[in-house]
């Protein structure tokens, strides 16, 4: 009651009741989509583009949305491919845009020219006349048209998009992101339309706002509390009387509650009122368990009792809490966050995406069991929030803060950046306050690098880097100005980690209210193992403040594969990323995850493959792999299958492997995500037994061993009553006497002129390369090897005291064994070679009988297996043993 006198009390102050008019109705605002026949041509070097009599016949034509930009190839394959070499377009400049249209008459309404992306900067001219530009590539924005618009003709509408990267002297040099993993399209990419409102309306230019800000500020069983904040805006040329009126409906459209407050507007000036609701016996917004939903209905009434002006939309009643040992709690009680990071494009279509493709993506990630998602790493549009808010998803919002916060070598940001981030965190919470979904407000992503980055790659000198933290703090304390309701966060990438000496990494997680760790162990640095106790340190370190994980996981090519994950050394920036090993990372790391109730939320990277041109790794270029669904959502990968048997009751059962089709080795595990009691698998028809109550919902069958030609393998489970099961084909090589070869120390086996897998059947050792991996952009370099065809074969290799178990049938075989000694000279390496415990090779010196380093040497032999197969042990004399190669052959 209080709110609702000051309100009063503040209109009389205004002006006197004598003296104010009320405003003349016209009809409630109307939105009028710019979609068809648009005019679209990318150049860099037009000028007067903006006038109307510019021709521009030779356009092509255009729907909005749309972007110019098509990134990211897969290599070729058996799957048809929406981008070709042919059709990828990454210029990155400007693009002009323009639009003959017809608009109504105003009789003193106001026109807006409503923007919901334009990327990454905008200029807008109508008819002619320049309205004003916008610098950010993700937020809606709004310019006032009223004064160019002509309402009983037709309109020309000329919009300037430009999406050139950020550098010292471009236009967009202050425009966040200057960098990051992700490429940014250019383009009308998000809708356009034409808003009239009256003459008094609520605020139109309020960064892209709505106008009306709600949210719930107390809550109990019985009662929750709601104020609405309005702004008003009165553009008349005389003070202005009205009432605001803000109404809940529920479902059905009954409305729950109602408050009215009187406000007294300025001559072309605005105001502010606020409400409160009162809603007895709440139904609670409550996740996906039931995302109950009412719609806030807020008006602006003259005193004639006309609407002048209604903003509607849905509304939640709920309250977000975030404890550092309980972890994210919903309406008061744990409610455990596992979900996705998500990028804003597809193959085909860039950013360019309809409702109807967001739509799908929703219903994928609803489907593997996410409850929430990270909205990464920049403002996503209205779409997807409201679907959110429709099917009880959890979001993490975020401004494009992202790894660099200055260009060309500057230790400061400029005012200017400052101010355009500051611009883009209030166009985030404006748009997004009234959203039942949106959790938390990011500041910033992976801003701690410090000067672990190469001089090569940030002009830094002197082995110096900028400071985040005031930026980050002037961000923090913004946020908390906007909305006193939701905490800030921000995701590290480096605090905790193992660098080199010299290298100085920032502690920035305390800049925010709640912690956020982008963690990739096993992929970029350390073991897979390492993600649990890492996590307990930094939760021990800041004990008060709530951690979670907002990004983990690795590439995961669907062409690409491997016969053990622990074969060779993953190459996290090149080629080497079978799906498997992906597989693999998600397996362990959940497992850490789900263990520990203290973290509020954990959010795997990515959704699904998205664009960027710093990557040629894995079975593509100008991708980034570790989506679990592929860039065109035709294929979801093995993991996907994993978290959806761990995250959800519906009947799953999965074989992994089935595009591993044509297997190596006639002997394999098996590996089955299921959740059900107890899964059954045959091969050919044959059952290979059953396994129960399986840890993590993978089962798995060992040592499984395949016949010529085609293997049918099904494996069956009944959840709920329901039986369900999946099928899949495996091939070997029809020939019973095929050979076997291994490609010593690598995840994917080579050859060029017959084909090897990778390493595998091992015990101990460890695998290297002659190659050196490629880092940071910079190439492989690939070891000069001489001596043999197989250069690819033979740059790997298996070092240490190990033993190979190879599982072939008895009988006789001929073993060849190919060796390149990588780098040291004659008599500093030195082993023996056994088989099945006879010594074949004595005292061997590589470097010795090739002559130097970088020589392949080739030894065979014959030798007789057993029932358990073949073992080759390598026994070092000198240094340690080393192979490259392993061919089994029967004898005839």
């Amino acid at each position: 009651m209080k709110r609702l006198f000051l309100a009063t009390t503040m209109a009389a102050l205004i002006a006197p009741a004598a003296a104010m008019a009320a405003p003349i109705a016209s009809p409630i605002r109307t939105e009028t989509p710019l979609a068809q026949d648009w005019r679209f041509r990318q150049d860099d070097t037009l000028s007067g583009v903006e006038r109307p009599d510019f021709d521009d016949q030779n356009w092509r034509r255009v729907s909005v949305p749309h972007t110019w930009n098509r990134v990211g190839l897969y290599q070729p394959g058996a799957v048809g491919r929406l981008n070709k070499a042919e059709n990828i377009n990454k210029t990155q400049g400007v693009g002009w845009y323009r639009l003959t249209f017809a608009a109504p008459k105003l009789n003193g309404r106001r026109a807006y020219l409503q923007f919901d992306a334009v990327s990454r900067a905008a200029k807008v001219w109508l008819n002619g006349v320049y309205l004003g530009e916008h610098q950010g590539g993700f937020s809606r924005f709004r310019l006032d048209a009223t004064d160019a618009l002509r309402g009983d003709g037709q309109n020309l509408l000329v919009v300037r998009a430009d999406n050139s990267k950020p550098a010292p002297g471009s236009p967009t040099v202050d425009n966040l992101p200057l960098t990051g993993d992700f490429f940014v399209h250019g383009g009308l990419y998000r809708p356009v339309s034409l808003v009239v409102t009256n003459a008094v309306h609520f605020d139109m230019l309020d960064f892209g706002g709505s106008g009306v800000y709600a949210r719930t500020t107390a809550l109990s069983a019985d009662k929750a509390v709601i104020e609405v904040k309005a702004r008003l805006r009165n553009d008349l040329s005389r003070a202005a009387a009205v009432r605001v009126v803000s109404r809940l409906r529920d479902a059905d459209g009954k409305v729950v509650a109602q408050a009215i407050a009187s406000a007294g507007l300025p001559t072309k000036g605005g105001q502010e009122s606020t409400l409160s609701l009162s809603v007895s016996n709440p139904r609670l917004w409550n996740g996906v368990i039931d995302p109950y939903l009412y719609r806030l209905e807020t008006e602006l009434v003259g005193r004639d009792g006309k609407v002048l002006d209604r903003v509607s939309s849905a509304f939640g009643v709920r309250q977000m809490g975030f404890d550092p040992e309980k972890g994210f709690l919903l309406n008061g009680k744990p409610y455990r966050l596992r979900g996705v990071g998500y990028h804003q494009d597809r193959e085909g279509k860039g950013w360019a995406l309809s409702p109807a493709d967001i739509e799908e993506d929703v219903a994928i990630l609803r489907e593997m069991g996410a409850n929430s998602i990270r909205l990464t790493h920049y403002q996503h549009g209205q779409t997807i929030h409201d679907l959110a808010d429709k099917y009880g998803l959890v979001l993490w919002d975020e401004i494009p803060l992202v790894s660099a916060w200055t260009t060309g070598g500057a230790l400061e940001p400029t005012p200017a950046l400052v101010e355009n981030a500051k611009q883009q965190l209030r166009e985030l919470i404006r748009q997004n306050y009234n959203h039942a979904s949106v959790a938390n407000w990011g500041i910033a992503n992976e801003v701690d690098f410090g000067n672990s980055f190469p001089a090569f790659l940030t002009g830094y000198k002197d082995g110096k880097a900028p400071d985040p933290m005031p930026l980050l703090k002037t961000l923090n304390d913004l946020a908390h100005q906007e909305d006193v309701g939701r905490p800030t966060a921000l995701a590290t990438c480096c605090e905790g980690r193992v660098f080199a000496a010299g290298v100085d990494v920032p502690t920035t997680a305390e800049a925010a209210d709640l912690g956020g760790a982008n963690r990739y162990f096993g992929w970029y640095f350390g073991a897979p193992d390492d993600l649990g106790p890492h996590l307990d340190a930094l939760h021990a370190k800041r004990p008060r403040q709530p951690l979670s994980v907002t990004e983990y996981g690795a590439g995961g090519g669907v062409t690409l594969h491997t016969d053990d994950v622990l074969g060779g050394p993953i190459d996290s920036r090149g080629r080497a990323q079978p799906e498997e090993y992906e597989s693999y990372i998600h397996e362990t790391a959940w497992a850490a995850l789900s263990r520990r109730s203290y973290l509020w939320g954990s959010w795997l990277w990515n959704a699904f493959d998205f664009g960027t041109t710093i990557r040629h790794e894995g079975d593509a270029d100008d991708i980034n792999t570790k989506g679990l669904v592929t860039y065109d959502r035709k294929v979801r990968k093995d993991a996907w299958y994993f978290y959806k048997a761990n995250w959800t009751t519906t009947p799953t059962v999965h074989i992994n492997g089935r595009r591993y089709v044509d297997r190596a080795y006639p002997v394999t595990d098996v590996r089955v995500y299921s959740n059900g009691a107890a899964t059954d698998l045959t091969l050919n028809g044959k059952s290979l037994g059953q396994r129960s109550e399986c840890p993590q919902r993978v089962c798995v069958w060992r040592a499984v061993r395949l016949q010529p030609g085609e293997n049918v393998l099904v494996a069956k489970t009944e959840v709920q009553n329901q039986t369900v099961e999946d099928r899949i084909v495996w091939r070997r090589p029809a020939d019973p006497k095929a050979p076997i070869r291994i490609d010593a120390g690598t995840l994917i086996g080579a050859g060029k002129t017959t084909a090897f897998g990778s390493d595998a059947f091992f015990t101990g050792g460890q695998a290297l390369s002659a190659n050196t991996s490629a880092d940071y952009g910079r190439p492989e370099v690939r070891a000069a090897i001489t001596g043999t065809d197989e250069v690819d074969v033979a740059a790997s290799y298996r070092q240490g005291r190990f033993s190979y178990a190879v599982p072939v049938a008895p009988g006789r075989y001929s073993v060849r064994l190919t060796f390149v000694e990588p780098n040291l000279a004659a008599g500093a390496r030195r082993f023996d070679v056994l088989v099945n415990g006879a010594l074949v090779l004595k005292n061997l010196d590589v470097a010795a009988e090739g002559g130097g380093a970088l020589k392949a040497v080739t030894k065979a032999f014959e030798a007789e297996a057993r029932d358990d197969g073949l073992t080759l042990r390598f026994v070092p004399t000198q240094g340690e043993a080393i192979v490259s190669a392993i061919e089994i052959k029967p004898v005839d």
